[in-house]
Parts: structure tokens; sequence; C-alpha cells
């Protein structure tokens, strides 16, 4: 399975928002947002941070996709 996170670009969007917002209000460092850039694994610390931040649920940021 592959982790995508394109449904957090796609919310940052919406909100009008972009990755340094994202990294300040959330709390987070540059190393996690290129973790989700690459599609990789993070923390839930951070994922919760992030949901948080965006007030949604973390299946409105991520889904796993098969090979």
């Amino acid at each position: 399975m592959v982790i995508s996170y394109d449904k957090l670009w796609k919310l940052l969007i919406d909100k009008k928002m972009n990755k340094t917002d994202l990294k300040d209000q959330a709390g987070i460092t540059y190393n996690i947002i290129a973790r989700l850039g690459k599609g990789e694994s993070v923390s839930m610390e951070s994922l919760y941070k992030i949901c948080k931040c965006l007030q949604c649920n973390i299946g409105d940021i991520m889904e796993f996709k098969l090979d």
C-alpha cells in the first residue's frame, strides 16, 4: 500500500493556505512537510497537529492506495 496525502494538498488550496502556513500554524517542521510531499509515513502526533490546525479528521488529509 501507498500513503497518499493528495487530500491534504487539496484541502490547503481550499483554505487558501500554503505549506509554510501549515508548518507554522500546526507547529510541525519542514522535515514533516517534506515527508508528506514524498508520500512517506509521519507520526500520529504530526497528523493530529495537522488535523487540529485544519479542523478536520485524518481521513480528510490522507488515504491508503493499493500499489
